[in-house]
């Protein structure tokens, strides 16, 4: 089955810590499931996504999103095939935007719809080779 990587953008409907954590718990039992894995990078005005995996298995997962009410104005960035996976560890790592992403005004301004597919893929390696932010519970 040809594996591909998917990313998208939207608008938190909602966002605070419960709906997130309620995000993360749904990706990472649908993704350990169809052998998905992937980067959720969020704040309070900003979800950027990748998911990466089996192609319809992706696109299903695609496919649940947009019909998710916590996400607005979801955006498809990107899509494409790929041999290697930039998270093969990881069902769903999260992470905050970091400031040498965007700031909240660039994201504003269309920065990340008028991203370049090297740019976004960009983000997601140099997110790959950082460690993750610890989550303190």
């Amino acid at each position: 089955m040809a594996m591909i990587q998917l990313i998208y953008a939207s608008q938190p409907f909602g966002f605070d810590e419960a709906a997130l954590n309620s995000i993360l718990t749904s990706a990472r039992h649908y993704n350990t499931r169809d052998d998905i894995t992937g980067a959720l990078i969020c704040r309070n005005d900003v979800y950027l996504q990748l998911l990466e995996g089996p192609e319809q298995l992706v696109e299903a997962a695609y496919g649940r999103i947009t019909r998710d009410n916590r996400h607005l104005e979801i955006n498809r960035l990107f899509s494409g095939p790929i041999s290697a996976r930039t998270f093969p560890d990881w069902a769903m790592r999260d992470d905050p935007a970091r400031s040498w992403m965007w700031t909240r005004s660039e994201v504003e301004d269309g920065a990340i719809a008028n991203a370049t597919r090297d740019e976004l893929l960009g983000v997601f390696a140099r997110l790959a080779r950082e460690p993750a932010v610890p989550v303190f519970v």
